[in-house]
């Protein structure tokens, strides 16, 4: 298995828990993270080696990320695993499963490309790589099936992971808040580069906020191995006495939020399915931006406004996410009871249509894959 970053990391340990009753001696070795490693998973690169994102940012690091690819795929043709599971990263797997799969070697792709939202010739690399398809999204397989891709809709993990109603008191104890005080919840991304692109924007964001309401309370949920660029940046931004940083623990932090500003990607369907108001903002390098900008395909980035086919929560994407921008987008949530209130019903209602048993459904068709 691979993969590349924190999302693929909580993906792949679902997964995981589906495989090990069914194949309790399987041998799982590539490249994870944390949540996989403590499921006897033996991680060969650390993860953090593959999590970069944009066109720029990567070609700065091409070389270690494709001599990475290089080893591994030299590797696993030495060892012949029965399976390759390429979980997203689909930059990194796709070459990789394409060349293992031209071997001999059955793979499976774990999420389906956005192929829907933008990079739609993608479809060529999927059908080569891919055995059978893994789709967290209920529209995915028959769109596959029209372009010759064997594929089934598992549900997204996350719908089950997170509860359909969180108990915010509970977690803002446990994250020694106070409870009779709003909160706003950070979440800058889970890459170094969306960090840089993004934190000192937020941080910020929450200083206007702060000072047009003092009461606020900021956390902010950071991976540990980003932790001291986190701390550094937020030194910098004079903010240090007001937001709080947390290692890990996104989950409790968006269960103990009133609203939460946040990075474009997985955390925002998080948010969703946490009924929780949001944000969505992006910066990255202008020169990636436009690339990826020019193969949109649909008006929207984030996901809760895919799948909801509308824009229910504000997007400020590059220019437009400007500290004053954000702050009054956040805080308008908080002005909003019933803005707020239709929101998490139609939340509610996209939680139930992801719900399904993902990790037996992707252990009933891995095993397929290997009796095939």
């Amino acid at each position: 298995m691979v993969a590349g970053e924190a999302s693929g990391d909580l993906l792949a340990s679902l997964l995981i828990d589906g495989l090990r009753p069914r194949f309790p001696d399987a041998a799982l070795v590539g490249i994870g993270g944390p949540q996989m490693i403590a499921r006897g998973f033996q991680s060969w690169w650390p993860q953090e080696r593959l999590a970069v994102r944009g066109y720029i940012e990567v070609l700065r690091h091409y070389a270690e990320i494709a001599g990475i690819r290089r080893q591994l795929r030299a590797r696993l043709l030495q060892e012949w695993p029965q399976l390759f599971i390429g979980i997203d990263a689909p930059d990194f797997n796709l070459d990789l499963e394409a060349a293992l799969r031209g071997r001999g070697i059955r793979t499976v792709h774990f999420v389906c490309p956005s192929i829907w939202a933008w990079r739609a010739d993608r479809i060529e690399k999927i059908r080569a790589a891919a055995d059978h398809v893994l789709c967290i999204f209920p529209f995915e397989p028959a769109l596959l099936a029209e372009q010759g891709v064997s594929a089934s809709y598992v549900g997204h993990p996350l719908a089950n992971v997170i509860p359909m109603q969180a108990d915010q008191a509970a977690a803002r104890r446990a994250l020694g808040l106070d409870e009779g005080r709003p909160v706003v919840a950070l979440l800058p991304g889970s890459r170094r580069s969306e960090l840089r692109y993004l934190a000192a924007r937020f941080f910020g964001a929450a200083a206007q906020m702060r000072k047009a309401r003092p009461t606020l309370q900021f956390v902010a949920p950071i991976i540990p191995s980003l932790s001291a660029d986190a701390e550094a940046l937020l030194a910098a931004s004079g903010m240090a006495d007001a937001i709080r940083l947390v290692d890990g623990r996104s989950h409790e932090v968006l269960a103990a939020c009133d609203v939460t500003l946040i990075a474009s990607g997985t955390a925002t369907l998080e948010a969703a399915l946490f009924k929780r108001p949001m944000v969505i903002a992006y910066n990255m390098n202008r020169v990636s931006w436009h690339l990826m900008h020019r193969q949109q395909l649909q008006p929207w980035v984030g996901l809760p406004n895919i799948l909801c086919n509308d824009f229910v929560v504000p997007e400020l994407l590059q220019d437009a996410a400007t500290p004053q921008a954000l702050a009054e987008a956040t805080l308008a949530w908080l002005d909003a009871p019933e803005r707020v209130a239709a929101l998490q019903d139609r939340f509610a209602r996209l939680h139930a249509e992801l719900q399904r048993d993902t990790s037996t459904l992707c252990a009933n068709a891995i095993e397929k894959v290997l009796q095939a």
